[in-house]
């Protein structure tokens, strides 16, 4: 069965194969927060709304998806949002940063060396205390939380369909371990894929594990992740990248983000024609939105 939101992907790789391929679109299920960033988002913003809280500060980089979710929840739920943005300061603004300031977020600029301390409690409890003790939310909005809103989209996907693999384009690992955790929970027998956007992220692996020990108080095995898709590293979009996500348009009239879903569908169809998918089974990727990153690369 499929829906507006379910799309079948005929694509000669997949037919030849014997894989039937699907395409979820997360970024049409919520104009304002398109994507794996309203699933997130979700469950952190009732907890912040409970604890009563009237901020919210996160982290992210100059283009980050994330950053711009949340200065839109802000705008939607009320609360006053802070950015603190990997880098320096660049005016004008980029349209992603841009987009966060009419929002209502306010801009804050932290050099490298000072981002990569954005984890560290001690650094934290200064940061809480300077901005006058906002709900914290990490980078790329990943936490506990996060993976209980991500899980449930295991349960709308088998209202539409079997599946024997999700597909999910991974930064800092949340949405994957997310899909993980909802297959573990529902329990399904299907694979959860991840397909890295940055360069060196195998790291990512013990972040996941981290995450799905915590959510599941066991380690998840139904997960893999594939860190040979990033195309030079994060935001990078090549030639060889740009005109495969013009051709997926042409085709199918999907236009994929040029930071994460368009790396996706490159790697499935990849893994695909390497004979990664079993014949007769069925993979689903999900457009988990972005597409306001496109602003940056025209």
């Amino acid at each position: 069965m499929t829906n507006d939101f379910l799309l079948p992907i005929p694509h000669p790789i997949a037919e030849r194969h014997g894989v039937r391929l699907l395409l979820w679109r997360d970024d049409l299920l919520n104009s304002d927060l398109p994507g794996n960033k309203a699933r997130k988002l979700k469950y952190n913003i009732q907890e912040a709304i409970w604890e009563g809280f009237t901020n919210l500060l996160t982290f992210g980089g100059a283009y980050s998806n994330h950053l711009a979710a949340v200065a839109a929840a802000g705008r939607l739920y009320g609360f006053n949002t802070i950015g603190l943005v990997r880098g320096e300061e660049h005016q004008p603004l980029n349209p992603t940063l841009a987009q966060c300031v009419a929002d209502g977020m306010a801009l804050h600029y932290l050099d490298r060396a000072t981002y990569r301390r954005r984890n560290e409690p001690e650094f934290l409890t200064d940061i809480q205390q300077q901005f006058g003790h906002p709900y914290l939310l990490p980078e790329g909005g990943t936490n506990a939380l996060a993976l209980r809103g991500v899980a449930e989209l295991i349960g709308e996907l088998r209202r539409h369909t079997d599946f024997d693999a999700v597909a999910v384009a991974a930064g800092t690992g949340g949405t994957l371990a997310g899909l993980a955790l909802g297959l573990a929970e529902a329990p399904y027998p299907a694979r959860a894929i991840g397909v890295a956007a940055l360069k060196g992220a195998d790291f990512l692996r013990g972040e996941i594990d981290a995450l799905t020990q915590a959510a599941a108080n066991r380690p998840l095995t139904n997960y893999e992740l594939h860190t040979g898709y990033h195309f030079g590293g994060y935001a990078r979009l090549p030639p060889e990248l740009r005109a495969f996500i013009q051709q997926f348009q042409a085709d199918y009239g999907v236009l994929l983000d040029p930071i994460y879903t368009g790396k996706l569908l490159f790697g499935v169809l990849d893994l695909l024609k390497k004979g990664h998918f079993t014949p007769g089974s069925t993979v689903v990727a999900v457009h988990t939105g972005g597409l306001q990153a496109w602003a940056g690369f025209l």
